[in-house]
Formats: C-alpha cells, sequence, structure tokens
C-alpha cells in the first residue's frame, strides 16, 4: 500500500485550473483534485473513500472527514476537520455543511497526496515578525478562542499569543 501510495504522490498533477476573479487568483477545486487522482487510483489498484461526520467541539459544529486508502489488504486512513459556520451570509445551513465539507476534504486530500499549496490565497506564512503564530479561520485554534471568548475572554489575551487579521477578528467577535 505504501509503495503504491508513494507512486500516485509522484504522478499525480492536479493544477490549479480555476479562477478566482474577485481575489485574483488560480486556485484548484475538490472536484478537481479528485479527477485527477482517479486514473491514478485505478493504475495502482487502490480505492479511495472519503466519509463524513458531524462533530462538536467548543460548542461548534465540525465536520470530521476521513479518508481510507485500501489495496485490499491493508490501508492508509487519515482525518480532517473543518468547522461549520452557520451564520455565513448568503448560505442556507446545508450549503454551510456541504461547503465545511469540501474544505476539509479537500486540505485532507492535500496531505495524503502531497499536493503543494503554497501559492493558494488561503494558505499563506502562518507566523508574523514577532514569532507569533497567525490565527486562521476554520482552525482548531479558532475553535478554541471562539469559546474562550464566549466563556468571557478577551481578545487582547488571544492577541499575546496569535497575530490576528481583521477579517478573523471580525468573526471571533461576532461569535459573542
Amino acid at each position: 500500500m505504501r509503495e503504491a501510495l508513494i507512486k500516485i504522490q509522484q504522478e499525480l498533477k492536479a493544477p490549479k485550473n480555476q479562477r478566482n476573479k474577485f481575489g485574483n487568483y488560480n486556485y484548484r477545486s475538490l472536484e478537481d483534485i479528485l479527477e485527477a487522482v482517479k486514473p491514478l487510483l485505478v493504475k495502482y489498484g487502490v480505492e479511495l473513500t472519503l466519509a463524513d461526520e458531524v462533530q462538536e467541539v467548543a460548542g461548534i459544529p465540525v465536520i470530521r472527514t476521513t479518508a481510507t486508502l485500501s489495496d485490499g489488504k491493508r490501508e492508509i486512513v487519515r482525518t480532517a476537520v473543518a468547522g461549520v459556520d452557520l451564520a455565513q451570509k448568503g448560505m442556507a445551513i446545508p450549503q454551510t455543511f456541504g461547503s465545511a465539507s469540501s474544505y476539509a476534504r479537500k486540505y485532507l486530500l492535500n496531505g495524503i497526496f502531497l499536493i503543494d499549496d503554497t501559492k493558494d490565497a488561503d494558505t499563506q506564512d502562518n507566523s508574523d515578525k514577532g514569532g507569533k503564530k497567525q490565527l486562521v479561520e476554520n482552525t482548531e485554534e479558532f475553535l478554541k478562542a471562539v469559546q474562550f471568548i464566549k466563556k468571557g475572554g478577551k481578545i487582547d489575551s488571544i492577541k499575546t499569543k496569535y497575530s490576528i487579521s481583521k477579517e478573523v477578528e471580525s468573526k471571533l467577535l461576532k461569535s459573542i
């Protein structure tokens, strides 16, 4: 199984063929990754399954996605988690869950297949010049920060540990 995965990682090409005109960047979608990997899975006799489970972390709904790669004898299992933003403007509740599922699946597959996303707009150097880690939305750290604020914690306390963009700070404050 390990050997097949290494070959798939080496051969997989999933170019960023999608364009975000608003943000002016190229990206690849979950569907782009799946389309690129399916022929390699067949070539090396590997089955990929993806399953989602709704959970709650610190009072926030999350999607836990599990990917299982199997050659019929052995398997590799990996997971990823993405928070569900029930207050997302312009989305019905089922759409927010679908969006979180797609996000978790995409980044889970990026990790498994070693797809480099260093030039994506939503991937960045997560440290500032002061050595603090950047607080990023839809991460476990973000969910903990939301829970901290809901319990009366102050954003200034979070800023001592993390660098926070204005957008992320706004989302934290809206969670109160």
